[in-house]
């Protein structure tokens, strides 16, 4: 429901969190760009030690946990990370967005997984939200995007 409503808000008003242009190379790291890197980096960093250490412990509870709080926060924020009057349809959404339901989607799910013994199934749900979050970074850095322009000018 929260993010429903993040979304239309970001729909209505047009995105909060777009650069002014970037085909003139201005670059703004606004507040939820800011917040999405802040969560999204630290995701990118956990994930592989989640995955390719021991499971069922402690420690890989916990870590699981973190990560999938960072995945959901690093989804909401991009909802607010729109390119005003672009997109599809004009809405200021691309497609990358996609990985945004699609994660606030699948993590609860995993977890509902864990948690009804299915392991087998939340490690491949897991592993899928990792794979979504790769191919999502990798877009990110296509040119015309907010963080080629701002790695790469």
């Amino acid at each position: 429901m929260v993010t429903i409503t993040l979304t239309l808000l970001a729909m209505t008003f047009g995105g909060f969190a777009a650069p002014q242009s970037v085909s003139t190379g201005e670059t703004r790291l606004t507040v939820p760009v800011m917040l999405h890197l802040a969560t999204v980096v630290p995701a990118l960093l956990l994930g592989p030690f989640i995955l390719w250490r021991k499971k069922g412990d402690a420690l890989h509870k916990v870590l699981g946990r973190i990560w999938a709080m960072l995945m959901v926060i690093t989804a909401i924020a991009s909802a607010f990370i729109v390119a005003p009057g672009g997109g599809i349809g004009g809405t200021g959404f691309s497609p990358i967005h996609f990985f945004t339901v699609w994660t606030l989607i699948n993590v609860p799910v995993a977890i509902y997984l864990a948690r009804q013994g299915k392991i087998r199934h939340h490690r491949g749900a897991m592993t899928g939200l990792y794979v979504g979050l790769c191919i999502a970074g990798a877009f990110t850095l296509l040119p015309g995007r907010l963080l080629n322009t701002f790695f790469f000018g």
